[in-house]
């Protein structure tokens, strides 16, 4: 009896690590590993040339066309064994890196941040997703799964989080690729746009700080927010920054909400907790951030775990531009373009008014 008992906790102990073992790659993923590494490494490297730099465009961006071209044109080069390691890299690798992100963000900038940079945050999120999924489905007849990865980019953190909703929706991989394509454009566009209207006095009402709060709850990457930022003054820059990782923090309790509607549609009105595919890995990112806060990791160490989150993100960029279809994108038109033009405007004119409404706040 005793060595039953002792039998069953130790397959009940290999039950807990399971999922843990199952992001241990095989040895049939390093070939697609090191083959996705590659084309990240070197889209980090095309990163730092000056006309890249110049406009903030993304190793990640960079490493996604990489991955497109190589996808698209050498596909049936591309040798069977070597598509074990693709799938690792854009699913499990994808989870790690979205992980790491905790490190990026503390509690204690989100309370820095005041009531007003939370609100604006809140608002901006739920309004552009929400308009995202009604709009792509009743105005421009979008399937589901394209409109909220297109939501999901433009209302909290580009191509970040339109990669780790495709996590949840396991959508088609073109999907994601054309929900990333629009917040690169129109978040690029925003990154030039809003310290033109500002200088130009098209902004009134509007102090640095306050352009800040707008600014890091209304442009999609945090690269284009620090830079659009920065452009006008440190104030600003440092108030954008924080105020847009708050808004990357949004992304685990949108992630959660979404498992669950999902099951619903799935499963109908009853849900049952154990047929919900709740993202376990955003809980951990929430943790992530928790030790962040703690400020028990030296300074060098954080960065080097930012650092190689990029690359992480890099590679699972890089993967889903190798499994996207340009046909399948093209067949898709111009009504995805659409909607991202429509949430930009929202964002832009909708984020100056809720932005004022809570300015006495900040």
């Amino acid at each position: 009896m005793i060595k039953l008992s002792k039998c069953y906790l130790k397959i009940k102990d290999f039950m807990m690590l399971k999922p843990l073992l199952d992001y241990i790659p095989k040895l049939k993923d390093f070939y697609g590993i090191v083959f996705i590494a590659l084309i990240s490494l070197v889209a980090i490297f095309f990163a730092k040339f000056h006309v890249c730099a110049c406009v903030e465009l993304s190793p990640l961006i960079i490493s996604m066309v990489f991955g497109m071209l190589i996808g698209n044109i050498f596909y049936k080069q591309i040798p069977p064994v070597f598509f074990h390691g693709i799938t690792y890299s854009l699913k499990k690798i994808l989870r790690i890196a979205i992980v790491l992100l905790g490190f990026r963000i503390t509690y204690q900038q989100i309370y820095n941040v005041g009531i007003a940079g939370f609100f604006v945050d809140f608002a901006m999120m739920v309004s552009t997703f929400l308009l995202a999924v009604w709009a792509g489905s009743k105005i421009f007849k979008l399937d589901r799964d394209t409109s909220i990865l297109i939501g999901s980019g433009s209302a909290i953190c580009g191509a970040s989080a339109v990669l780790a909703t495709e996590s949840v929706l396991k959508s088609e991989k073109y999907k994601a690729a054309l929900a990333v394509a629009t917040v690169t454009i129109f978040g690029t566009l925003g990154m030039f746009l809003y310290p033109i209207l500002y200088n130009n006095g098209y902004l009134p009402s509007f102090d640095s700080n306050l352009f800040g709060v707008y600014t890091g709850a209304t442009i999609h990457e945090v690269a284009q927010v620090v830079a659009a930022g920065f452009e006008v003054s440190s104030e600003a820059g440092e108030t954008s920054t924080i105020v847009k990782l708050t808004r990357v923090m949004m992304l685990a309790p949108l992630l959660i909400v979404l498992s669950f509607f999902i099951a619903k549609k799935n499963k109908g009105q009853k849900i049952d907790i154990k047929s919900v595919p709740i993202p376990w890995f955003v809980f951990v990112f929430i943790a992530a951030s928790g030790i962040n806060s703690l400020h028990m990791i030296p300074y060098e160490t954080i960065y080097m775990i930012n650092e190689f989150d990029t690359f992480l993100l890099a590679m699972a960029m890089g993967a889903l531009g190798v499994e996207t279809n340009i046909k399948k994108i093209k067949n898709a038109g111009l009504k995805p373009i659409y909607l991202a033009t429509l949430l930009f405007v929202w964002l832009v004119v909708g984020g100056y008014f809720i932005t004022l409404l809570f300015a006495p706040f900040a």
